[in-house]
């Protein structure tokens, strides 16, 4: 297939971008960065620089093109949610950056006589905002908060793709990977010895390998009977305590020392709420479909993880 990916050159886009090429796909990847990935530029995979949520860069940068083109689009494209402190501003670059891109990709595709025939759009299971004891499927109704708002949005953009075209949405986890996101950020600490669960450690964590949601992607665009809404996370959710213990674990390092909640909202003010509080969510149309996770298991994913020969 002609892809066209935006929002797939950090975190994710590391491990779907080869994937991807891997499968036989030609690739046309939007970025704010000159060459995401100089090493596998190539015949078949080419580079769009250009910011999706701006207006001037679907003027005048080949993405109208790059639209026409594409039999495929996957959209990951956002600003990360737990990097800095939520300032009024950058609430709205987070808003802006998911629901401006979405929509302007979406009117893309509908100028077009021939429009892509699939979406795979991103979101998060912030849709249904955070409980200690709910669980949350597909059907579960959205949350009230912050995030829960950018995710309705978000998916309310993609649900104006053109007639005819296939959408996928994912409601993304937590994504395991040792060298970015969450786990990222807590390796270097476990690895000294100063681990530990943040807050509570009651709060529930739902996540997915990176490999896991990487071969997803691939799959829902390559699967005409993939289609709506889907849970992307592993089928066991674990509580932050839990994970704090099995990271330990794989380390061969102690995880005593808790982070209180109090110095990570010194340092994230509202966006602490990403790892504070947390939903418990099952991937029930996952397993319906069929999908097989390479590692359903958090130990096994934690050990994938953070083993240099599996990563």
């Amino acid at each position: 297939m002609r892809l066209l990916l935006l929002g797939c050159s950090g975190f994710v886009g590391r491990e779907l971008v080869p994937l991807l090429l891997e499968l036989g796909h030609e690739l046309t990847l939007v970025s704010r960065q000159l060459q995401p990935f100089p090493a596998l530029v190539g015949e078949r995979l080419n580079c769009i620089q250009g910011d999706p949520a701006d207006p001037a860069s679907w003027a005048g940068s080949g993405l109208e093109l790059a639209v026409a083109q594409a039999d495929g689009v996957v959209n990951l494209a956002g600003e990360p949610i737990a990097e800095r402190r939520w300032t009024p501003a950058h609430r709205e670059l987070l808003l802006r950056s998911r629901v401006r891109s979405t929509e302007l990709l979406v009117a893309a595709m509908a100028r077009q006589q021939r429009p892509p025939a699939v979406l795979v759009n991103g979101s998060a299971v912030g849709f249904y905002g955070a409980s200690l004891q709910a669980q949350f499927s597909e059907s579960s109704p959205a949350g009230s908060d912050f995030l829960a708002e950018i995710c309705q949005q978000w998916e309310a953009a993609a649900d104006q793709v053109p007639t005819g075209c296939r959408l996928v949405k994912l409601r993304i986890g937590i994504v395991l990977a040792a060298d970015g996101g969450a786990l990222g950020k807590m390796l270097p600490v476990f690895r000294m010895g100063f681990g530990g669960p943040v807050g509570t450690g009651r709060q529930w964590m739902s996540w997915i390998h990176r490999h896991d949601l990487c071969r997803l992607i691939a799959t829902a665009l390559e699967d005409g009977s993939y289609s709506g809404v889907y849970n992307a996370v592993s089928p066991q959710p674990t509580t932050m305590g839990a994970f704090a213990d099995a990271l330990g674990q794989a380390l061969g390092r102690p995880s005593l020392l808790p982070v209180p909640a109090p110095v990570l909202q010194l340092l994230l003010g509202d966006g602490a709420q990403v790892v504070l509080e947390g939903q418990q969510v099952r991937p029930e149309r996952l397993l319906a479909q069929g999908f097989s996770f390479s590692y359903p298991e958090l130990n096994a994913a934690l050990a994938a993880a953070t083993s240099p020969a599996l990563r």
